[in-house]
């Protein structure tokens, strides 16, 4: 989503939401230009709302659960042009109004799209700062929750654009790269029973 807005020019509520919509459960490599595809084809609520299911299935077919996300994206873009006049309001109620848009999504579109200091916790977000022993909680929502009590403001939008990636690739949810981890010295390592 970062990516989206810096490089591609992507910066409106709508847009990251729907980006988020389409990374869920996929690989950014797969997301993005699936993203690209349907904005290239349709970027404003308005456009969306003129395709059919299927026409967007067609878009974003290699994206997991595409079908679904389809008619999620149709109907989100539908009520944003009917109830919002096409433009959807920087708020996280109404954001988690929509069928299938959780605390992720919502705080993660409000805080790339409208600036808004938003915690997004994601599993990478949650297993590395509950690895590190900043936060010890059960759930992300726990762990969003916590980190909001120990993390400056400032830090609130940047820590998933920095803290996803590094889950992906260093500290992974099994066998962390420990032995390469630039940060190893300051990780309480919790709950890593083996690593590479």
């Amino acid at each position: 989503m970062f990516a989206l807005r810096d490089e591609h020019g992507h910066r409106t509520l709508f847009e990251q939401l729907v980006a988020c919509i389409l990374s869920i459960r996929t690989r950014d490599e797969t997301s993005l230009p699936a993203a690209l595809r349907l904005f290239a084809r349709a970027r404003t609520p308005r456009a969306v709302a003129r395709l059919s299911v299927a026409q967007i299935d067609t878009i974003i077919h290699d994206v997991s659960f595409h079908e679904g996300k389809a008619r999620q994206i149709r109907e989100i873009a539908a009520r944003t042009e009917r109830e919002f006049g096409g433009t959807l309001p920087c708020d996280y109620e109404t954001l988690v109004g929509f069928r299938g848009v959780g605390p992720k999504c919502a705080n993660l579109a409000l805080g790339v799209a409208c600036g808004t200091a938003r915690i997004a916790v994601d599993i990478h977000v949650h297993r590395v700062t509950n690895r590190w022993g900043i936060v010890r909680e059960r759930t992300p929502e726990r762990t969003g929750a916590a980190l909001e009590s120990v993390l400056p403001k400032r830090y609130w939008v940047e820590i998933n654009r920095l803290l996803v990636p590094f889950g992906k690739h260093v500290c992974t949810g099994r066998l962390p790269k420990c032995s390469s981890c630039v940060l190893v010295s300051m990780c309480k390592q919790i709950g890593v029973t083996e690593h590479r």
